[in-house]
């Protein structure tokens, strides 16, 4: 496998793509105006290996990663490009891009309410949600290979530091899980923690591998890493140092769950993600895929065949199907449910039933994950139907319920209790979930 040397491109060099040039002024325009608003970073194997640049602005990594016009509402947009035009100074430009910023909904599902103590010190990089799962946000792995643009954590990376999640004391967080001995998983998520080097996430997960962390039995690792730059596991200077501790995670007897983002087929395609697919299983560490549907990229039924279907036939296992989060651009991107679900079946019904692990349509609220079961009708009523995969209260789990059938509504929030009810029965069980770490943990 040739040797592949990272490069980014950012709002300080994306011209130096000289894929770019050939592009209609208006692209390259909203590449500028929105990519000042919504983060924006690509690197040089997206832009050689992924995109076909035959084909923009339709291609889906382009759009995948590139910033759109349609992205940001008409007159934000028109106000950011103003501003760039008048040559705003730093801070003017700053302070009204922030409350563009503000106004989208930046920290969805109620994450910032999700942050605990451990001795009265705050854990700012670790969330704890749900009984048996701890989430943790290590500092050094803030960043990416490249920014999907439908990111529901896009403020990670967009300079609002009181919006950031991240921590870098692994005393704290170990210190933090011998307190709490009913978490079984701990899933490093970010940004992407595969953008640290292997000896920073050593030292996070071979304590973990002790016998005094004998209750964590399964460590997840959430990664766009082999869709974006599957050369970290091939040819950078530390990818074998990589899969050695994954091997070791193995080795003591506990589970490696590499959780691997892939939004459309083509990331799969090239020999360098097969390659690296190859090189992680040989490790022991199962590979489960996961993605939202987003229209202008996968929002095709056949897209969600090829991609569970060639899965497969790659030894991973196709695992959630997401409805993209309220947040960002999610105007740009977001679908009925009743069309996502309509998408998710018929793909369903025609993949084998090794495909079939698949999870979905979920919603992820701060309620917990909401499953779309469907549209059905009830005592006359034609109704959605959903239940609970994961909940703040784990007696809820599976339990179904029922909304009044919208076929515009798009997200959780704007259900309606389906018979005429004032409320959903679950919303007295569960109030506002004030104090809730403290009952399920």
């Amino acid at each position: 496998m040739n040797e592949k040397k990272y490069q980014s491109y950012t709002l300080h060099n994306y011209k130096n793509v000289p894929q770019l040039a050939a592009l209609a002024p208006d692209l390259l325009e909203a590449i500028d105006v929105v990519g000042r608003v919504l983060p924006f970073k690509a690197n040089n194997y997206v832009v050689e290996e992924l995109i076909d640049w035959s084909n923009i602005p339709n291609d889906p990594i382009f759009t995948l990663v590139f910033p759109r016009k349609e992205m940001l509402p008409k007159a934000d947009y028109a106000k950011v490009k103003k501003l760039l035009d008048e040559n705003a100074d730093a801070e003017t430009l700053k302070t009204e891009i922030d409350k563009i910023r503000l106004k989208m909904n930046p920290n969805p599902a109620g994450q910032e309410k999700d942050v605990p103590t451990i001795d009265g010190v705050k854990l700012e990089g670790v969330q704890h949600k749900h009984r048996e799962t701890v989430l943790f946000f290590p500092s050094q792995g803030q960043t990416c290979h490249a920014y999907c643009t439908f990111c529901f954590r896009w403020t990670q990376f967009a300079g609002i530091s009181e919006l950031k999640f991240a921590m870098k004391e692994a005393d704290l967080l170990h210190k933090y899980l011998l307190k709490h001995r009913g978490v079984t998983d701990i899933l490093f998520t970010g940004g992407d923690p595969l953008t640290m080097n292997a000896k920073i996430l050593s030292a996070y997960i071979e304590p973990l591998l002790s016998d005094e962390f004998s209750h964590i039995k399964n460590i997840r690792i959430g990664t766009k890493a082999l869709a974006f730059f599957p050369y970290r596991f091939l040819t950078d200077k530390d990818a074998d140092e990589l899969l050695q501790l994954f091997e070791k995670v193995s080795k003591a007897g506990r589970h490696l769950a590499f959780q691997a983002h892939f939004n459309h087929p083509t990331e799969m395609k090239t020999d360098a993600v097969r390659a690296a697919i190859e090189r992680i299983r040989a490790t022991g560490a199962q590979i489960r895929t996961q993605s939202p549907m987003l229209r202008h990229i996968n929002d095709k039924a056949d897209i969600w065949i090829e991609m569970w279907s060639e899965q497969v036939r790659l030894g991973m296992i196709p695992y959630y199907v997401f409805v993209a989060r309220d947040t960002g651009s999610k105007a740009f991107f977001e679908l009925p449910l009743e069309k996502i679900w309509n998408i998710y079946r018929k793909a369903y019904s025609r993949v084998s039933g090794i495909c079939r692990t698949v999870r979905g349509p979920s919603m992820s609220t701060y309620l917990g994950k909401v499953h779309v079961l469907g549209v059905s009708e009830v005592k006359g009523e034609k109704v959605f139907v959903f239940r609970f995969l994961q909940c703040r209260n784990s007696d809820l789990v599976g339990m179904p319920f029922f909304a009044k059938y919208d076929p515009k509504v798009t997200w959780f929030d704007d259900l309606v209790p389906a018979f005429g009810e004032e409320e959903f029965w679950f919303e007295k069980k569960l109030g506002d979930c004030k104090g809730a770490l403290h009952t399920l943990i």
